[in-house]
């Protein structure tokens, strides 16, 4: 049986930075978030295995990573394509990932980059609205009272990385429910004034007040927005049949015998 880095080594077809460095919101002490797409083997798409993702890390789990770690993810297709449908904004940016942060993209990759439009609804904007929601309880101590940043707490008051991703989900969500669009790395004045709350020149209540006001946007764009209300799951069902089919015979995986372990 393939390993799961099996698969991803040979299947990969979009993988790139998704982490503050993508987004131009980053310190310099900051590890490197990676994240990819693969087209698992037909024994685990029709077959009794199962391949939804593989994680690596360059510290052991548990360990936090630091400057100069590597994170990352490749999820399968199919489970990218379900995630992406519900609006989870971190799978949706890697649709909009630009050509330098692009470790690896071949046509497939480039398909699913050129058509954002598959997977955009007005879905997003609650998924988004709950990531910020989340993000911001976390700030708090409302959600978990640990953080594993301590220092963060001692030198501002509150954690400022849950802060600036409470903010940045929330300027990400409006832009993609007004434009279709994400802009990477973030514009300005959005990157300088994320920058700012990283650093602690910002205080809590500047940032609370932000991501209510996001919030309140999404809100009403979740309402509003010049998107379908849901995606069109038949159409995003063809295309991925239409394409793994393609990947396996291109690849001579169809037709042959594919044993895996039980």
């Amino acid at each position: 049986m393939p390993t799961f880095k099996q698969i991803a080594d040979e299947n990969t077809v979009l993988r790139g930075q998704v982490g503050s460095g993508l987004h131009g919101v980053t310190t310099g002490n900051d590890d490197r978030d990676e994240m990819g797409v693969a087209l698992e083997p037909p024994a685990y798409v029709i077959g009794n295995a199962k391949f939804e993702q593989y994680q690596w890390r360059t510290q052991p789990e548990g360990v936090r990573s630091g400057k100069g770690d590597l994170d990352l993810v490749i999820y399968s297709l199919r489970k990218w394509a379900r995630l992406a449908a519900q609006g989870n904004p971190t799978v949706l940016l890697l649709m909009y990932i630009p050509p330098q942060e692009i470790v690896y993209i071949n046509d497939v990759g480039r398909d699913i980059q050129a058509h954002p439009e598959r997977f955009l609804s007005r879905d997003a904007a609650f998924r988004f609205g709950g990531y910020l929601q989340a993000q911001k309880e976390r700030m708090l101590g409302l959600r978990s009272q640990r953080t594993n940043r301590p220092e963060l707490i001692e030198q501002m008051g509150f954690d400022g990385k849950f802060a600036y991703h409470m903010v940045r989900l929330g300027i990400q969500g409006v832009e993609l429910l007004t434009t279709g669009r994400i802009t990477l790395p973030m514009p300005e004045p959005d990157r300088t004034w994320l920058l700012e709350l990283r650093r602690g020149e910002h205080t809590k209540e500047e940032a609370l007040d932000r991501a209510d006001d996001l919030l309140n946007q999404l809100n009403t764009l979740a309402k509003t927005a010049d998107l379908p209300a849901k995606p069109d799951q038949g159409a995003i069902n063809r295309w991925l049949t239409d394409t793994y089919t393609a990947w396996w015979e291109s690849n001579g995986l169809i037709g042959a015998r594919n044993e895996v372990a039980a």
